[in-house]
């Protein structure tokens, strides 16, 4: 499954890297991109692993809320 989320507090490569690295660390997501300067998050998961707002809350815990 794909989905594209946004976190409007990403403005830069530290915030990148701790966008990606959260995504990374859960068990189901194959892949995540984030793009400080569009504010989108591409990830690819696995729906029966991992729930979007498994994924989302992870994200909001790096101090990057998503939408």
């Amino acid at each position: 499954m794909q989905a594209t989320l946004t976190a409007p507090k990403m403005s830069c490569g530290h915030c990148k890297m701790a966008v990606e690295s959260a995504g990374q660390a859960l068990d189901g997501v194959s892949s995540i991109s984030a793009d400080p300067d569009t504010k989108k998050i591409e990830v690819t998961y696995d729906e029966n692993v991992v729930s979007l707002d498994a994924i989302r809350q992870a994200i909001t815990e790096a101090g990057y809320p998503a939408e």
